[in-house]
């Protein structure tokens, strides 16, 4: 029996990559009526610092996301499309992502890019796809290609 997906959850951190998913996205929303969840999750790891976290740093992330999921919205309206919600999370992103958002929010479907970090932070962090894939209680879709760009 086919499953119509309800809530689907895009993470989104500005690379080529989440923007494919995003894209993608909004065919899947629009052909099983659905709500988008767009998520941008900061890894706190990144803002340690030793006396804490950095304040001024920490808004100015938070600024540039909110700036992201803007555009990302505009775009969605501009194919028609205008389910779409935004949470932003301090965590870390896979554990955010796979557990608490899907948990949170009731998702049953994450669409992401197959990776959004350079090969020597993947090396360091781990990749967040490969986590999210193996741990999620939802099914997750993996985007690697722009269709668009690939039909003769």
């Amino acid at each position: 029996m086919f499953h119509e997906y309800e809530k689907i959850l895009v993470p989104i951190d500005g690379s080529k990559e989440a923007k494919l998913a995003f894209d993608k996205a909004i065919e899947v929303a629009k052909r099983n009526h659905a709500k988008l969840l767009l998520s941008h999750v900061i890894d706190t790891r990144s803002l340690q610092t030793p006396t804490g976290f950095e304040g001024n740093f920490s808004d100015e992330i938070r600024k540039q996301a909110e700036n992201l999921f803007a555009e990302y919205v505009d775009y969605a309206k501009s194919h028609n499309f205008t389910d779409v919600e935004t949470v932003f999370e301090y965590g870390s992103p896979k554990v955010v992502i796979s557990k608490q958002l899907t948990k949170n929010y009731d998702i049953d479907l994450i669409m992401m890019g197959a990776t959004g970090l350079n090969a020597v932070e993947r090396l360091f962090i781990g990749s967040v796809s490969e986590y999210v894939i193996r741990n999620a209680s939802c099914d997750v879709l993996v985007v690697r290609t722009d269709l668009e760009n690939k039909r003769p």
